[in-house]
């Protein structure tokens, strides 16, 4: 070839490869090393990681218990609530059929003259006038 033995040229190249390789084995040393102390890191970031997992957890269920409690307050007020506006739904319609009442008598004794209202009927007066007269007599046999 260039003049060299072909027992140096691959010798050479060996101790190339051998070089090569011890120095890629102290790279690869070194990120062992790393990674090893590194290990007790991950090993405390895992455990925060399983604690905080618990904490959320249990944050979920008192969430979920709090959530059915509302549900059921609010379902109760809701009930009430719904009656109550029965009860006032009913009290209004009373109230309208009173109005409905009032404003007929008043019209009612608007229509009429005013010397009708005035004067009561005869009839009734009598009547009136016989019950207050018999009434001290049936006391008076009651006792």
């Amino acid at each position: 070839m260039f003049g060299l033995p072909l027992g140096i040229v691959v010798e050479t190249l060996v101790a190339i490869l051998l070089a090569t390789t011890i120095g890629y084995c102290v790279i690869l040393n070194q990120r062992l090393k790393r990674l090893h102390s590194d290990r007790g890191e991950l090993r405390q970031m895992v455990a925060d990681l399983v604690q905080a997992t618990g904490l959320a957890n249990a944050a979920i269920q008192e969430l979920k218990a709090t959530a059915q409690e509302a549900e059921t307050v609010l379902e109760a007020r809701l009930g009430e609530a719904e009656k109550f506006g029965v009860e006032l739904a009913n009290h209004v319609s009373a109230g309208q059929q009173i109005m409905e009442r009032l404003a007929r008598i008043t019209n009612a004794a608007r229509a009429q003259p005013l010397d009708d209202r005035l004067e009561p009927e005869p009839n009734k007066v009598q009547s009136a006038l016989q019950q207050l007269s018999m009434r001290p007599r049936i006391r008076g046999n009651a006792a």
